[in-house]
């Protein structure tokens, strides 16, 4: 077993990529290069890429991780399963291993690629709580627009059998459990919320969600924004594109995410958050009923 650190990418493929690009633009993502057929779309966080989309019928092609050293990727390259390292070619360079899940669905694990300058993004001068003041003598204006996207931070795929999809990952890739959902009773879980095990160091609540219920296929991604103002301004520009929503605004009860959902052209659905929680591996998992999962703190998490 290795332990991932963090999520590196989305794969999808699209009949369309100019339409594909648009949508990235409006989404909030950067291009970073357009290579033959093949889209690079990253945040303004350092990675060269978090969003892949490959010219063919419109589809999820897959989902990488990063490993944490080249060691480490070795070490994948020995788990059953395992590709062995190949050079990636795109943006950045890099080595990467692949596999199949037991659904079919591409993982690659990644080490290597290059980081890019970050991106400036447009922040706050400080949140005047109405008992922590902090912005004094300047007034806030946040830029309209499109949401600036920082990094991808997590996705979700349904499965045909959780319990083996959650053996799969964690023995290869090292992932904690963060929440549990049962459905009817309480021995019945199917899906947790996964994440990294980065020992002390605080990582998002969640990383993956293998969830068995329904038929097998692609859920959604989800890219983590700056802040409420970053994902309402985001909200507005979709809305004035027209684009189709799909569930939101509001905050869940787990992870604490702000969250907007949207579909892109083919009907992906893709959200941005803000303010999620971030656990270690010294947290516990706990065990939820749907109710919880499907909850929110306020607003809607009903799709559109």
């Amino acid at each position: 077993m290795i332990k991932v650190q963090d999520i590196a990418y989305v794969r999808f493929a699209a009949p369309d990529l100019d339409v594909m690009q648009r949508f990235a633009a409006d989404f909030g993502l950067v291009l970073t290069s357009r290579e033959g057929d093949v889209l690079y779309h990253r945040g303004t966080d350092p990675s060269p890429y978090c969003h892949v989309t490959e010219l063919g019928d419109a589809g999820f092609r897959g989902v990488a991780f990063e490993a944490a050293s080249s060691e480490e990727l070795a070490g994948a390259a020995e788990l059953e399963g395992a590709s062995p390292i190949e050079k990636i070619e795109a943006p950045g360079g890099g080595q990467r291993v692949c596999f199949t899940d037991p659904d079919g669905y591409r993982v690659e694990v990644v080490n290597g690629r290059e980081k890019l300058p970050a991106l400036s993004v447009p922040t706050t001068s400080g949140v005047n709580r109405g008992s922590d003041r902090q912005r004094f003598g300047t007034v806030h204006r946040p830029p309209s627009g499109p949401s600036s996207v920082k990094r991808l931070g997590h996705a979700v795929v349904r499965v045909a059998d959780f319990r083996r999809s959650e053996a799969w990952y964690k023995s290869r890739f090292g992932f904690l459990s963060s929440d549990e959902i049962y459905l009817g009773e309480p021995d019945n879980v199917i899906t947790a919320f996964l994440r990294c095990d980065r020992g002390d160091e605080y990582t998002d609540h969640h990383t993956l969600l293998c969830v068995g219920l329904g038929d097998p296929g692609f859920d959604h991604a989800a890219f983590e924004v700056e802040d409420v103002d970053a994902l309402m301004s985001g909200h507005d520009h979709l809305v004035k594109g027209e684009y189709d929503h799909h569930a939101g605004i509001g905050r869940h009860v787990l992870g604490s995410q702000i969250f907007d959902y949207w579909r892109d052209p083919w009907g992906h659905v893709v959200e941005h958050f803000a303010d999620g929680d971030l656990l270690n591996a010294r947290n516990e998992t706990e065990l939820h009923d749907p109710g919880i999962a499907l909850g929110t703190l306020w607003g809607s998490f009903v799709a559109s």
